[in-house]
């Protein structure tokens, strides 16, 4: 009897699963991807922005897994996402750490997901075209926390003890990864290939260990696109997974970042290039920041040196949009303009040219005939850049797959 009790009691310690102590961590790391995987292709892709569509069994699985290890509901989830984009930056954003501070959002970004899934009007308004059947009525979302639950019970018999620990890492990723890291410091810190109109960041250039959420920044360029990797050196291993389910006839690619075209013969702007400029508008954006970044730099310098003034960081303000930039640090960058027409030209320019895409409501013939004036007075403003920069614009045009 006493032996009968010490197996049972050895058995529970080591559950059915007995591995090395390197094995429960490969199975933690694996089970935690498989959440990461299930949040940036199920919920992210398909569900809030529709960029691919997945087969029914391979969504339910999704939505599945989820139930276990996170208890998130497929159309809170969307509808808060969904959200974030409407209101990025705003005070109505769910999680923009520009408004409510990194320091919140990072370790309390669970909690405002929590509380932004309790607001209905949300939901109502952003979270339409996700699942409504039996089993998500009936079962994931009436009862969130049982999948928890059931995953707690599942890794005590697969894999004994150890198994509570297995379970408190996957409970943990997804607030500290997800809600925590991307929500916060994917806007706050990291690079930009983008300047889109909000604080987005790529936090690195590898999306690995959170699904190829890291490439933050070039998601919120091309929130549509099914692939977030940009330029040659990115890699985002959730890209790998959905091309592997779509060879497998798992999925099926609707959209992807549209490619830029350049071409070099072209000497006249016209309704194509218009088209290009206002769909690759980030891109230009960017583009136009680097290409005066040294010529605004030497200025400021001169300045300074002339008249002891203390130097802008003009980085942030070729980088960002004016209102992510603190009023002083505005200022003192127009009060340098004052001191430099180059300067002043450069800013003004730089405004003029986010208005293309910002007066929607105009004619394509008034937006056109603004880009052929606004090229021809960057070509004799008699800034080297400006004046090369205009003309790479005349090349730029949407290219057919």
């Amino acid at each position: 009897m006493e032996k009968l009790s010490s197996l049972s009691s050895t058995g529970w310690l080591n559950g059915l699963i007995d591995l090395p102590w390197w094995g429960y961590i490969l199975v933690a790391l694996a089970f935690t991807h498989i959440t990461i995987a299930s949040v940036t292709i199920y919920l992210h892709r398909h569900s809030a922005h529709r960029a691919l569509d997945l087969h029914p069994s391979v969504a339910h699985f999704f939505r599945f897994w989820l139930w276990l290890t996170t208890g998130m509901v497929t159309k809170a989830w969307t509808a808060i996402h969904r959200k974030h984009h409407a209101k990025c930056e705003t005070e109505e954003d769910p999680h923009s750490p520009q408004i409510a501070g990194l320091k919140k959002v990072v370790l309390e970004g669970a909690e405002l997901y929590r509380d932004e899934a309790k607001n209905k009007e949300t939901l109502e308004k952003y979270g339409h075209g996700t699942p409504d059947d039996w089993v998500e009525k009936n079962v994931y979302s009436a009862h969130e926390a049982l999948g928890i639950w059931a995953m707690f019970v599942v890794d005590i018999v697969l894999f004994g003890a150890i198994g509570i620990t297995i379970w408190a890492i996957q409970m943990l990723w997804i607030p500290i990864f997800a809600a925590g890291v991307i929500n916060g410091v994917g806007h706050a810190l990291g690079y930009r290939n983008f300047n889109v109109n909000d604080a987005s960041t790529n936090i690195v250039p590898w999306g690995i260990l959170i699904g190829g959420e890291e490439l933050h920044n070039n998601h919120h360029a091309y929130a549509s696109s099914a692939k977030l990797s940009s330029r040659w050196f990115e890699f985002d291993i959730g890209w790998l997974y959905i091309r592997t389910l779509e060879i497998l006839g798992l999925a099926k690619v609707k959209r992807l970042t549209p490619k830029i075209e350049r071409s070099s013969q072209k000497e006249n702007v016209d309704a194509g290039t218009l088209q290009a400029i206002i769909t690759h508008r980030w891109d230009v954006l960017a583009k136009f920041s680097d290409s005066i970044k040294s010529t605004c730099i030497e200025e400021i310098r001169k300045i300074a040196e002339q008249h002891q003034f203390t130097k802008p960081d003009i980085h942030r303000w070729l980088k960002l949009d004016k209102k992510f930039i603190n009023p002083s640090e505005i200022d003192q960058v127009e009060r340098f303009a004052e001191k430099s027409s180059v300067l002043k030209t450069v800013i003004t320019m730089r405004e003029e040219l986010t208005q293309l895409w910002a007066k929607s409501s105009d004619s394509k013939e008034h937006l056109l005939e603004q880009l052929r004036d606004w090229c021809r007075r960057a070509e004799q403003s008699g800034i080297s850049p400006l004046k090369e920069f205009a003309n790479s614009l005349k090349g730029y045009a949407i290219a057919t797959r």
